[in-house]
């Protein structure tokens, strides 16, 4: 179970990174700029593409949840629910995104299941001024922090690497991109397994109209530690609502690991999420 409690760790790291594809920054161009811009046919129609872009103009705040009906070596399930807020910022003339990530994870622990504050996790991104505001990267530093409650829901380690992230959004029907991240244990209890660890997340979104669109967006993860793996698959649905306070995007997508090797890995799991941008 030790083995088991190390791996589900780690997948609180990847996870805790995963930006889905759903707040940050853009260089400031307005929302009808930017429906000419990428050929959108209207305002409602940019916010539907928009409402997908990891590094669009706007503050968000989003609820996401996974529910893992099996682990890979386990006959167990679990939970993890992510608050996530991301807010613009510049530092002279650059512009940055930052995402601060808490979780509340719900674990086995050999007998039960524990519930409770998962690792904390922030990241600050560079945003790079493409010249086309239908393109965008950022690549910048991230942190996490071992602020578990129970020792099975988090590391128990600091953690730092960097994320990066690109999102097209020129086409009005299909938007896709990634998010890329890195991190590696400098420090925390030493009885714990070290943190080195990739994750990977192409996304994809088709628009179908009216607000609706298909999605695919599951996460990949390597341990360069005991070069362990998942590759899972995922195909969803999500609805789009504008309003006059903010952009509402409701989605859920269930994702099976295709291919794996290692315990603790989610074999099936269904993401849901519910993500404001104001």
């Amino acid at each position: 179970m030790k083995t088991a409690r190390s791996r589900l760790s780690l997948l609180i790291l990847a996870f805790a990174n995963y930006a889905s594809a759903q707040e940050g920054q853009l260089p400031q161009v307005t929302a009808a700029e930017h429906a000419i811009q990428s050929d959108q046919p209207t305002a409602e129609g940019n916010a539907a593409a928009q409402a997908n872009n990891p590094l669009a103009n706007t503050k968000a705040l989003n609820f996401h949840n996974y529910y893992i009906g099996e682990f890979t070596g386990l006959d167990e399930y679990g939970d993890q629910v992510f608050v996530r807020y991301a807010q613009p910022f510049s530092i002279g003339e650059s512009l940055w995104l930052m995402r601060a990530t808490l979780p509340i994870n719900t674990y086995p622990n050999g007998t039960n299941h524990d519930t409770g504050i998962g690792d904390f996790n922030a990241f600050a991104a560079y945003l790079f001024d493409t010249g086309d505001p239908a393109l965008s990267i950022g690549l910048g530093p991230q942190i996490t922090a071992p602020t578990a409650t129970e020792d099975n829901l988090g590391s128990e380690k600091w953690s730092a690497g960097f994320a990066h992230v690109l999102f097209n959004g020129k086409s009005k029907k299909i938007q896709y991109g990634y998010l890329l991240t890195w991190q590696a244990s400098f420090a925390g209890e030493d009885s714990r397994r070290d943190v080195n660890a990739g994750a990977f997340q192409p996304f994809t979104f088709l628009q179908l109209g009216g607000g609706n669109y298909l999605r695919s967006s599951a996460v990949m993860v390597y341990d360069f530690e005991s070069d362990d793996y998942t590759i899972p698959l995922g195909l969803g649905f999500g609805k789009v609502i504008p309003t006059d306070q903010a952009v509402i995007n409701l989605f859920v997508e269930p994702q099976y690991s295709v291919l794996d090797r290692g315990d603790a890995y989610p074999q099936w799991q269904i993401f849901t999420g519910l993500n404001f941008q104001f």
